[in-house]
């Protein structure tokens, strides 16, 4: 005769094991936002004064836009290191790993403004891309133990945390000033002081908060074929996964192109600097105030259909900045499309990319995701001065309307 408790027992702890990942999820969830607002901080100081830096300590304004550009090709050098860490060890010794490196990046900054030098200065920024590296990776954390009706969600708290960072970071730039003066620390390197105390206490919350292991615990539950393993162990499906990069890729790439170049195209154009302020500030608030949204559009509607959206939203901008590109209300409006359309179409592409990857596949292929965001956004950046001096403003708008049709074009070729 059938043993009456084998009948329970299996859907039960199946039931017990699904609330205890559900449980870890949400713990995760948290500490990972925390992180990215302790990391938003610290970047967001440190790009306040990156460009003033630079241009300070090579005495030539032309040099400035390369401190941005270290920090960018900093992030794009660590992503896979640190994605490679993940895999081995787990995503508390990566994301700590990426924001102890960032910290002494900022050491070398401080030394740098000290000793007058330049290439020590770069050397710094390109070492602080590693933090930028390690807030990148916290967001296919938060998707490690996710399920499919809401991995896309999951993922986008983690990014709207950014925004909180994002906004308070620069706002840090004169009490740091202030508090480094007082202990002797060199002109324009103040604020840094909250750039170690961001990076320190993301390093500690990390290494403390961050268990079990989100990564680690994912491994296992695939080891052991456990009842949960079904929500993150799937079949592969490479051709979605690399429409997923591409898409996240070419988002990454025509937003980067089209904003750097924002505030110089402004300031030709009679705009003050608080104009700028505002139009850069607004575009932020696009790229991560709304991600949720995204995040639960993209779990009900579908991810493909997401980064669609996220497109044409991107065509829309380009479309403004070409019919009225010297209209400061008109482009402060293309900005916020810019984020939003950047927005929809990474959120969307980081769960499908996560998705559709096999589990021993997965933080390969995340960082080098992040590795070509991040040298794409580089060059982008740069060939984006060319582009403008050469077509104008709104040419450089339209130049990215091929790039986007080219991707929603392959996604009709993208099914496994």
């Amino acid at each position: 005769m059938t043993d009456p408790t084998a009948l329970t027992d299996g859907p039960s702890d199946a039931a017990t094991e699904a609330r205890r990942m559900a449980a870890v999820q949400r713990r995760t969830i948290i500490v990972l936002s925390a992180g990215q607002i302790l990391g938003g901080i610290s970047f967001g100081a440190t790009v306040s004064l990156g460009a003033v830096l630079a241009a300070e300590i090579s005495g030539d304004d032309a040099l400035s836009g390369l401190a941005t550009a270290a920090i960018t090709l900093g992030t794009a050098i660590t992503a896979v290191p640190l994605a490679a860490l993940a895999r081995r060890r787990g995503r508390r010794p990566a994301l700590a790993t990426g924001m102890a490196v960032a910290l002494v990046g900022v050491a070398l900054v401080i030394g740098a403004v000290s000793l007058a030098s330049f290439p020590v200065l770069l050397a710094g920024f390109a070492l602080i891309g590693a933090g930028q590296a390690a807030n990148l990776q916290s967001r296919f954390a938060a998707a490690d133990l996710a399920t499919d009706s809401s991995r896309a969600r999951d993922l986008s708290i983690v990014v709207w945390a950014t925004t909180i960072g994002a906004v308070l970071g620069p706002n840090l730039v004169g009490p740091g000033e202030a508090w480094g003066a007082l202990i002797g620390m060199p002109t324009l390197t103040g604020p840094y002081l909250f750039t170690v105390i961001g990076q320190l206490s993301g390093i500690a919350l990390y290494l403390i908060a961050l268990r079990p292991d989100p990564l680690l615990l994912a491994h296992q539950a695939v080891a052991e074929h456990r009842a949960s393993a079904s929500r993150i162990a799937q079949a592969d499906r490479p051709r979605s996964a690399r429409y997923a990069m591409i898409a996240v890729v070419g988002a990454h790439a025509v937003m980067v192109s089209v904003m750097a170049m924002t505030p110089i195209h402004l300031l030709h154009h009679g705009a003050t600097l608080t104009i700028v302020g505002l139009t850069i500030s607004l575009h932020i608030a696009g790229m991560y105030a709304l991600s949720p949204v995204f995040g639960i559009l993209a779990d009900r509607w579908g991810r493909r259909r997401t980064i669609a959206l996220g497109y044409a939203i991107l065509a829309g901008s380009a479309g403004v900045i070409a019919l009225a590109p010297n209209d400061h209300t008109a482009v402060t409006i293309a900005l916020v499309l810019l984020g939003l359309g950047w927005s929809a179409a990474t959120v969307a592409g980081a769960a499908l990319l996560t998705e559709a990857s096999a589990e021993e596949l997965r933080t390969r292929r995340q960082g080098r995701n992040d590795f070509a965001m991040s040298l794409l956004a580089a060059l982008g950046a740069i060939g984006a001065g060319g582009a403008m001096t050469w077509v104008g403003f709104d040419g450089l708008a339209l130049l990215t309307l091929p790039i986007l049709a080219v991707v929603v074009a392959l996604a009709r070729f993208s099914n496994d």
